[in-house]
């Protein structure tokens, strides 16, 4: 009897974690017309980079590289991608698969509610040598100024952005997929 109740425990843990985990959405830069390089000369920065994406051991990546400077009121380089058509509503959590130069980057949320350009929100994340995945509550970004409501509703991300942000440095990001899951 008690091996029969420790398997029907193990059955049903095993069960509300793989439905806590389904996934929403995951893109593995198969299409790169989705996303779009954007960097602080939009806003005067001096900021350079680029994002290409290559193929690495038969899957595709996205690299984001180049110098984030905070001269001229700057401070980025990013890559986005439009969610606007994607049902994220149940979503609770971020997940990216990247590896780097052992430096701080973003994950950017922008919501229905980010109307003005320098709105978001954010959560960081520090990359190492070897990919590795990060997972990302959404109820803990951080939103980035006044005129935003306090945490992100899930049902309103209309965009996700992968970020240097912030600090002089030299970007070096690999991303292997970006997901959204319950």
């Amino acid at each position: 009897m008690k091996k029969q109740i420790f398997l029907l425990t193990s059955f049903i843990l095993f069960m509300s974690q793989n439905t806590h985990a389904e996934s929403l959405f995951e893109d593995k830069f198969e299409n790169p017309a989705k996303w779009t390089f954007i960097s602080d000369s939009v806003m005067g920065g001096l900021s350079s980079g680029s994002v290409v994406y290559e193929m690495n051991e038969g899957q595709s990546i996205a690299y984001l590289s180049g110098e984030v400077t905070t001269e001229n009121n700057g401070g980025f380089i990013q890559f986005r991608r439009n969610l606007k058509e994607v049902d994220l509503k149940e979503a609770n959590y971020v997940k990216i698969t990247a590896k780097g130069n052992n430096e701080k980057y973003y994950i950017h949320l922008r919501t229905s509610g980010t109307i003005l350009p320098w709105q978001y929100y954010q959560s960081s994340f520090i990359v190492e040598e070897k990919y590795k995945e990060y997972v990302l509550p959404i109820k803990k970004f951080k939103k980035s100024g006044a005129f935003q409501a306090n945490t992100v509703k899930s049902r309103n991300i209309t965009s996700i952005g992968v970020v240097a942000f912030g600090r002089d440095h030299q970007a070096n990001i690999y991303v292997k997929d970006i997901s959204f899951f319950k």
